[in-house]
């Protein structure tokens, strides 16, 4: 499984199946509800990187909350602190920090 299909897999799991555990190949992860603003995250392993796949929160000002609130599932994707891909309905963008981290394709 490439990455861009492990972060589909992820937001497909928690999204769209609304699954209170995911699996990625052997592995599984517990899908987490943060009790301040009701959102889904999980945190899973890619390689040697640690990734937290964070639902979108629709009330922020941003794009993706937006897109949020008009029906769209967004999923945001952190390692190290820094965002470096989303997923809005099945279709991922990468950021700048993807390659800055030197995360594999």
């Amino acid at each position: 499984m490439n990455a861009d299909e492990a972060l589909i897999s992820v937001w497909r799991q928690v999204l769209v199946e609304v699954k209170n555990k995911i699996k990625l190949e052997r592995d599984e992860y517990a899908v987490a509800l943060l009790r301040a603003k009701k959102l889904r995250m999980v945190e899973f392993d890619f390689g040697d990187f640690r990734i937290a796949g964070i639902e979108q929160n629709p009330k922020t000002t941003s794009r993706w909350a937006e897109l949020a609130r008009a029906g769209q599932r967004v999923m945001q994707f952190r390692c190290r602190g820094r965002y470096i891909a989303n997923v809005c309905e099945g279709k991922i963008l990468r950021y700048p920090a993807w390659r800055a981290l030197q995360l594999p394709e």
